[in-house]
């Protein structure tokens, strides 16, 4: 017999929470009905100075599968915080949550960089990333490097080797979904290893809530500088504005892609 909800949350604080702000943001994103653009991370918003969608694009969803898929993989991984006698527990569960969510994202944007400058792949200019699946690659990685006998459920139904896990949801979701974010569970993946091997170590509840402050002066500096200072971003562009490319959604998967059919194209890719 399973152990009651209630445990479970008990046991799993910072993933619970986390969850909860996700599925609070994706309620606020529906009911307004904001566009993926005015959230998700491109290389073309980076430069124009929009920094803050490192972090938005990250906690935003852009429908209830989407919300849904990267949630249930975070809440199977919420069993670091309960790993502190392997060194892991709530607190490394939270500092490290702080350096996957912004070196994964500014990775994507490095690749999205040497593709457009050195390999002239103007495609990757509009490709706008959303979703919180960087986060839950790297702490799947960091879990296979730390615990690789571990076994992850998902969903209740699927239990797959930790050890193999990060990998073998990359090449699914790759394949179920061909325009997947490949770049950026790659980028996930890729900061795991560095955690989970230890080439960055260190964090502390010192570094973690200075990091968290630059965080947070950064998000609100390249807010005003980029001209939507109060958040008056998320009145604008909505989904089902009729002067808007239309949307197509790709099935099933961890994460979903929204391809635009008129120019200029603009790519959503979920992650």
């Amino acid at each position: 017999m399973g152990k009651p909800l209630i445990y479970e949350i008990w046991q799993k604080p910072a993933s619970s929470c986390i969850i909860g702000i996700c599925s609070a943001i994706w309620f606020v994103i529906h009911k307004k009905g904001i566009g993926y653009s005015q959230v998700g991370l491109s290389y073309e918003t980076a430069i124009e100075g929009h920094y803050w969608r490192i972090i938005t694009s990250a906690f935003s969803h852009i429908n209830i599968l989407h919300l849904i898929f990267n949630m249930s993989a975070l809440w199977s991984l919420g069993m670091v915080e309960q790993l502190e006698h392997l060194g892991l527990g709530i607190y490394f569960y939270l500092h490290y949550t702080l350096v996957l969510l912004v070196l994964s994202g500014l990775l994507v944007l490095g690749v999205y960089h040497v593709l457009i400058q050195k390999f002239k792949l103007e495609y990757f200019r509009r490709v706008t990333a959303v979703g919180y699946s960087c986060v839950v690659f790297g702490w799947m990685t960091i879990l296979a490097v730390k615990q690789p006998s571990t076994k992850l459920n998902l969903f209740g139904i699927l239990s797959l080797p930790i050890s193999f896990a990060p990998f073998e949801s990359l090449i699914f979701t790759s394949i179920i979904v061909p325009q997947a974010s490949f770049i950026g569970h790659l980028s996930g993946i890729v900061v795991g290893y560095a955690v989970g091997w230890g080439l960055i170590h260190g964090m502390n509840n010192y570094w973690a809530l200075t990091m968290l402050g630059w965080i947070i002066l950064v998000f609100v500096l390249s807010l005003k500088r980029s001209g939507t200072f109060e958040l008056s971003f998320i009145e604008i562009e909505s989904l089902t504005d009729p002067i808007l490319p239309t949307v197509g959604f790709v099935a099933s998967g961890n994460n979903r892609t929204i391809q635009m059919e008129t120019l200029p194209a603009r790519v959503a890719q979920l992650v």
